[in-house]
């Protein structure tokens, strides 16, 4: 009997001691509420922060598993599809100058923030033409380079100053309805899909480099297929405002003010080309070789070893005169037929 009735004291006092700590001191209960629920798993967060892997804002920096690798660029964010763990480790999420404060995990928001690229690490294993490193890996850093902003679209493009000509530093990357089945994203077939618009710029048929449409319909044009045009002596074709279609005489005049016969070694980009053909860029142009759409549509080829840029200057019904830069020191000028897609370098009017 002595040992039930110690069993019982000692049961009665346990179940006490537990009603007394699921209470308060007036007896009501203290469930947790959602928010105490999300303050501690942000305290989590801010303890692991030191972690060698960060998350980023999805608004910031997305990464997206599709098969079409592209970097689509902003003033305040760049998107990565395809993003591999050791790509993703190459980048860094700064604030920007607008003095917007970050969240309280510490993951800014796209609105403020922009992306810091370690290009050096990026560039470390590159053998050929890569689509996924950005296209602000590929600028000569020792350069100072000018800006302008399209007004069409608001796309803002380095600029450079060459001897007398100030050039786009940059491929054309502009796209309206009427350049619908005229201008493409390197391998893809469709003219509204924009991976690697962003990082090479769009390749463009001669008819809507020299933007034939509008010229058509300011009566200032009389050409169509297998017809030599009659063309005005400044062809505004496709550019911004403010910028024009380069003509022959204008690409040579290039060639000239860079040293002649050695002009590619010098307007080629420092990277980018297959195996250690690329330039010197010393003057900038930063010349990628972001290949070409061929003329019958059945394929995109040379991305690695070729780029061409359209002139404004016609060499036939049948084509037109482009600037080659290849896997070589020269630069040259040749003729192509106008349903090529090639590059477009807009020069300042």
């Amino acid at each position: 009997m002595a040992l039930k009735k110690s069993k019982s004291i000692i049961a009665l006092a346990i179940s006490s001691l537990l009603l007394l700590a699921a209470c308060d001191d007036d007896g009501s209960s203290s469930p947790v509420t959602p928010s105490d629920s999300e303050e501690s798993s942000s305290s989590v967060d801010a303890a692991n922060s030191s972690s060698s892997v960060k998350k980023e804002s999805s608004s910031s920096v997305a990464t997206a598993n599709s098969s079409s690798s592209a970097v689509e660029g902003s003033s305040s964010s760049i998107v990565l599809e395809n993003s591999s763990s050791s790509l993703m480790s190459s980048f860094s999420v700064i604030p920007s100058s607008s003095g917007e404060s970050s969240s309280s995990t510490g993951e800014a928001a796209s609105s403020s923030s922009s992306v810091e690229l370690n290009c050096s690490a990026l560039l470390e294993d590159e053998f050929g033409w890569d689509w996924n490193i950005p296209k602000e890996c590929r600028f000569n850093p020792n350069i100072t380079y000018g800006t302008m902003t399209d007004s069409r679209d608001k796309k803002v493009y380095k600029t450079i100053k060459i001897g007398a000509q100030t050039w786009m530093a940059e491929n054309l990357n502009y796209f309206d309805k009427a350049l619908n089945d005229r201008s493409w994203c390197f391998g893809a077939s469709n003219s509204t899909t924009t991976a690697n618009c962003a990082v090479a710029g769009r390749l463009y048929t001669w008819a809507a480099a020299i933007d034939s449409a509008k010229l058509y319909n300011d009566k200032s044009i009389d050409c169509g297929h297998r017809k030599t045009c009659t063309l005005p002596d400044t062809v505004y074709g496709v550019c911004p405002p403010g910028w024009h279609l380069p003509t022959l005489a204008e690409w040579n005049t290039l060639f000239t003010a860079v040293g002649g016969s050695d002009a590619g070694k010098v307007l080629k980009s420092q990277t980018g080309w297959f195996d250690n053909y690329g330039g010197t860029d010393d003057v900038g142009f930063t010349g990628l070789p972001v290949g070409i759409r061929n003329y019958d549509g059945d394929a995109f080829d040379d991305d690695a070893f070729e780029t061409r840029f359209w002139s404004a200057t016609e060499y036939s019904s049948y084509g037109a005169y482009y600037m080659d830069l290849f896997t070589s020191d020269d630069a040259s000028v040749n003729t192509g037929n106008k349903h090529y897609g090639f590059s477009v370098r807009c020069l300042q009017n």
